[in-house]
């Protein structure tokens, strides 16, 4: 082999060493047995891709302690199904084929193609609570997105006024939240679900939370439409936020959910703040 080739088998062991460590590490906190078998499941399949690669190189390495521990936080923050997902993608295996290195080496392909369909199976059955009330985390944001971006466009052309939009939008926002959370409480009840009072918080937490985001540029700016537009702004960075999580954690579609998400809020808004000025412009009505 070159030392090209050489030299890429090494990066490839050293990242294998890391995810195993790494995942060794988060194992020992993971109370719930389930989800600690996995995770030192997926520690032994690193360390399998780092022996394999250790066979090519002849040389032993070390896990990179720093790096490792910036990459466990991240995991703590973010949770372990995101996390994981998350650096699998991204540290992903820098050598797509290893045949392409050296024709020789072509029975590794097979063999890490193998070893990673089993991680990937091993990922999904990580079982996060965070994930499982996702749905209603969708509802609670999703609802308070179309809602007060459309409410906040029509208050903003009918008072133009930045502290009495702000009020009422909050006032709107607290009121809406707690309808939801009771909405979908009785929905999960009704459906014989045990977790209704968790679903319900999780929605109302979700709503209430981008609420306060949504509202804080009329508490910040004095020009209500620059206000207005700084909140459609950030209408649009939590629904990227939101669905990338989504997208990595529960492997959808980012770009379709995330453009889906967008265009009705900002749709629902546009269409507010037309039906301000007609209102306004025919009633005649000014606060």
């Amino acid at each position: 082999m070159t030392k090209t080739t050489i030299n890429k088998l090494l990066n490839e062991q050293q990242n294998e060493i890391d995810a195993c460590a790494l995942y060794k590490k988060v194992a020992v906190l993971i109370k719930d047995e389930k989800n600690k078998k996995t995770m030192e499941l997926i520690a032994k399949d690193e360390y399998k891709h780092y022996t394999r690669l250790k066979e090519l190189t002849g040389r032993d390495i070390k896990a990179r302690s720093f790096r490792v521990t910036i990459h466990f936080w991240f995991i703590q923050i973010f949770g372990l199904t995101f996390g994981i997902k998350l650096l699998e993608s991204v540290e992903s295996k820098g050598i797509k084929s290893y045949s392409e290195l050296d024709r020789s080496l072509k029975y590794m392909d097979e063999i890490i193609e193998d070893e990673e369909r089993h991680e990937t199976e091993l990922i999904e059955m990580l079982d996060e609570e965070r994930l499982k009330y996702v749905g209603a985390v969708v509802l609670g944001l999703n609802d308070a997105l179309v809602e007060l971006t459309g409410a906040l466009a029509g208050f903003t052309i009918a008072f133009q006024d930045t502290k009495l939009i702000g009020l009422t939008g909050l006032i709107t926002g607290i009121s809406a939240s707690f309808s939801m959370a009771a909405s979908e409480y009785l929905a999960t009840r009704h459906e014989g679900g045990d977790d209704a009072v968790k679903s319900s918080l999780y929605t109302g937490l979700a709503y209430v939370f981008t609420v306060i985001f949504l509202i804080l540029p009329f508490s910040i700016v004095s020009n209500p439409f620059v206000a207005l537009g700084v909140t459609l702004c950030i209408a649009v960075l939590i629904i990227l936020g939101f669905n990338f999580y989504i997208a990595v954690a529960k492997g959808y579609n980012f770009k379709i959910r995330f453009l889906e998400m967008a265009a009705i809020s900002l749709g629902v808004a546009g269409l507010s703040f037309v039906i301000g000025v007609l209102i306004k412009k025919f009633i005649g009505v000014d606060i």
